[in-house]
């Protein structure tokens, strides 16, 4: 005689004549009822298996196991403003999809990520930190070991502002030359550019003009010439001098994303540019990374590893002038530029990139161009209230942002444009100001000086954002002028900034009107 009896499949089913397992009743169980058990077993597993990874949100539904507590929770840097936290990742028997940072008792955030930078921190403070694992059906972990920190003090600026100015090789065939420099007032030359070669090694961006050209003060016993040889006799004359050398810029940054890519690019790149450096008698890397993520010229090279990897190039570069400094005793510089804008921000890791660099040069001009729909100011101090967009933003916004990501003001350089642009068939409203146009160009300020000036154009001063321009009725030029670079560079002295950034020293007037004007304002 055998009696049948109906066992389910899995614990959430109720037996069915359709899904029942038979075992028969009379029989020598023995092996046999083991047997059948296991059965059941692997039928529940493969069942979970199935509704875990091709049905997850029915799963989710009645997953009641909450994720394991994150571990490793670490700071891994801190600023006067920012610390860094990473850890490891949590399990979880289905899948882990947030972790949620805690600063105390109070949720800072929720990310997909294992590291996250908290900001807005008050400087020479102790915080504590700790992380929870959660999971898609709500289930929350226990906490992580909390983890404390205190914030530096405030960097204050170095007693003498920075006046870095960038020079372009390419100057040398507009007759501005290096031997006309006045390097008295400049801390700082970065010299641009450098290029990436086939290697991803530094190369000589226009080998003729870099090393080969002959200068009137040449003796010819010099190991090399054209700009980097002048740059060596101006820093005889002016001994508190540094020359960096500048690599990328807008047409040369293509292969940035392969340099940063491996560890062996990076290594390989880092030590090119040291034997360039020692070479040509310089004091520095300045890296103008246009830009990593996207962006950029439309041939260069983006991946979106680029914003780590950013990062771990400036630390190799580091590491490598570091080491040099123990061989020689000699400081090498690191800085590199940045873009002016939120999306750029966004791309790099700002507060682990600043403990790296020596400076971080803003890119604080083309704010509006000839590329826009309206006329505007290519570097306003600050946003004029009378612009429309909620987007528009000037100068000051653009430092506030820099801050707020971690970049201490010690180390923040305000960018200095030395050109405009011209804005052609402006509507006659306003003064031409925030009005259509048909066609432009950029000029530089000399040019300005020389065929714009009191020569047809009306000077106006837009004191909300302190910014110049000249019209004449239908044509408005955007630029900078020895006012309005005064004003910013009181600006970097009531913010505490490092200093400013000149683009570039070629375009000044003979006699260095806006040169002159900021470091006057500087001191």
């Amino acid at each position: 005689m055998t009696t049948d009896i109906m066992i389910p499949c899995c614990n959430s089913c109720t037996p069915n004549k359709n899904s029942k397992i038979y075992i028969q009743k009379g029989r020598k169980f023995g092996l046999k009822r083991t047997v059948v058990f296991r059965h059941v077993l692997v039928v529940s597993m493969i069942l979970s298996f199935f509704f875990a990874f091709f049905a997850p949100d029915a799963y989710a539904a009645r997953d009641r196991r909450a994720p394991t507590a994150p571990t490793g929770l670490k700071v891994t840097s801190v600023t006067d403003r920012t610390a860094v936290l990473d850890w490891n990742a949590a399990t979880d028997n289905v899948k882990v999809t947030s972790y949620w940072v805690y600063q105390g008792s109070a949720l800072l955030t929720k990310t997909t990520g294992l590291t996250y930078t908290a900001t807005g921190l008050t400087p020479g403070q102790k915080y504590t930190f700790s992380v929870k694992a959660a999971d898609a059906a709500g289930n929350v972990s226990s906490s992580s070991s909390s983890v404390s920190a205190t914030t530096l003090a405030s960097t204050p600026a170095p007693t003498k502002k920075a006046l870095i100015g960038y020079y372009s090789g390419w100057s040398t065939y507009n007759g501005k030359q290096v031997a006309d420099l006045d390097g008295s007032q400049l801390t700082q030359i970065n010299y641009a550019f450098a290029a990436i070669g086939p290697d991803l090694k530094i190369a000589l961006g226009d080998s003729y003009a870099d090393v080969e050209q002959r200068f009137p003060n040449d003796t010819g016993s010099e190991p090399f010439f054209g700009n980097l040889g002048q740059l060596v006799k101006l820093k005889q004359r002016y001994p508190q001098l540094k020359t960096l050398i500048s690599v990328g810029g807008w047409s040369g940054s293509a292969h940035f994303s392969d340099v940063a890519l491996t560890e062996a690019s990076r290594t390989a790149f880092a030590n090119s540019a040291l034997a360039f450096i020692l070479k040509y008698k310089m004091d520095g890397i300045d890296i103008d990374w246009e830009y990593p993520v996207a962006g950029g010229d439309p041939g260069n090279i983006t991946r979106p590893e680029d914003k780590v990897n950013f990062t771990l190039l400036m630390k190799k570069l580091r590491e490598t002038l570091d080491a040099q400094k123990a061989k020689d005793g000699k400081t090498y510089l690191l800085s590199f530029a940045a873009a002016a804008g939120s999306s750029y921000i966004n791309n790099v890791e700002l507060s682990k990139l600043q403990t790296y660099v020596d400076y971080v040069n803003v890119m604080s001009y083309d704010m509006h161009g000839t590329w826009d729909s309206e006329t505007g100011f290519n570097a306003p101090l600050y946003k004029d209230p009378a612009v429309g967009s909620a987007s528009d933003i000037g100068i000051h916004d653009v430092m506030q942002l820099f801050l707020k990501a971690g970049v201490p003001s010690g180390k923040l350089v305000m960018g200095v444009p030395f050109y405009g642009y011209k804005y052609d068939q402006v509507a006659n409203v306003n003064h031409g100001l925030y009005q259509s146009f048909q066609g432009g160009k950029a000029l530089t300020y000399a040019e300005i000086v020389s065929g714009y000036l009191n020569q047809g154009y009306t000077r106006y001063y837009n004191a909300a954002s302190q910014a110049p321009y000249l019209y004449n009725g239908s044509s408005l030029i955007s630029y900078d002028d020895p006012e309005s670079v005064q004003a910013k560079a009181a600006y970097v002295k009531s913010q505490g900034l490092a200093g400013a950034m000149i683009w570039t020293l070629g375009q000044d007037t003979v006699n260095r009107d806006l040169q002159s004007a900021l470091y006057r304002g500087l001191q």
